[in-house]
């Protein structure tokens, strides 16, 4: 459960569900908001966990490809489960909240008493 609690990893393994493999390049493009290094770390981490195949291709250009195992294809039953109940839980948020005016939030409110506080010149 621990690698799945990590950052990025539960983003990457939605990214490759429904996909035979990836490139890197083709990964960091769709999780452009990750850094490489970051993506790189990640990818070893859930391949050390048995969750992603790596495969080099060789050749000019070396080709790396990522692709789910067996064991990783198991994440998209438990990935639409935490995306059933996430949708369930804003929907029941956007019923339930009321609705706000627009400039009546506590920065308005910070504001105008830091104007009261000012010493008149």
């Amino acid at each position: 459960m621990d690698i799945l609690a990590r950052p990025w990893n539960g983003l990457i393994m939605a990214t490759l569900e429904g996909t035979d493999t990836l490139r890197f390049s083709e990964l960091r493009e769709r999780l452009s908001a990750m850094g490489d290094r970051m993506l790189s770390a990640r990818l070893k981490e859930l391949e050390a966990a048995g969750l992603v195949r790596r495969r080099v291709a060789p050749g000019p250009p070396v080709r790396v490809d990522y692709a789910l195992t067996d064991l990783g294809h198991g994440f998209s039953a438990v990935f639409q489960a935490i995306a059933t109940w996430g949708a369930r839980l804003a929907s029941d948020r956007r019923r339930t909240r009321p609705a706000r005016r627009i400039g009546a939030g506590a920065h308005g409110v910070r504001r105008k008493a830091r104007a009261r506080a000012r010493p008149e010149a």
